[in-house]
């Protein structure tokens, strides 16, 4: 599947991080971030002193940010997003989604009543 579609896989990738994201900043600040940019910098302040939160995990959005804009508005021949590209951000989105939930998880469980 990764052979025919690349470039909608990581789209998708990205997509699936960034949404989990924007869950961990709303629930833990209240505010809702709508930028790309916005929440790349929200999430860093939230995850600076996150253990286990590693460079990967820290560097994924705007990496994979990358696949998406080559997915969405780059053509012709040398764009296009390899499907070693694609298959590798899809196993960091998992480990980048399963950290969000982690995290929404304990700012849920640490908000007051």
């Amino acid at each position: 599947m990764l052979d025919r579609w690349p470039d909608e896989a990581g789209r998708e990738a990205y997509l699936a991080g960034l949404h989990a994201a924007q869950a961990l900043i709303v629930e833990s600040t209240g505010k809702l971030v709508k930028t790309h940019r916005g929440v790349q910098r929200e999430l860093a302040r939230l995850t600076k002193d996150t253990p286990n939160f590693d460079l990967e995990l820290r560097a994924f959005l705007g990496r994979t940010y990358n696949l998406k804009a080559i997915a969405d508005y780059q053509t012709g021949p040398g764009f296009k997003v390899s499907p070693e590209l694609a298959t590798a951000a899809i196993e960091t989105a998992k480990r980048f989604v399963a950290k969000m939930v982690e995290l929404v998880e304990d700012a849920v469980g640490s908000a007051p009543p």
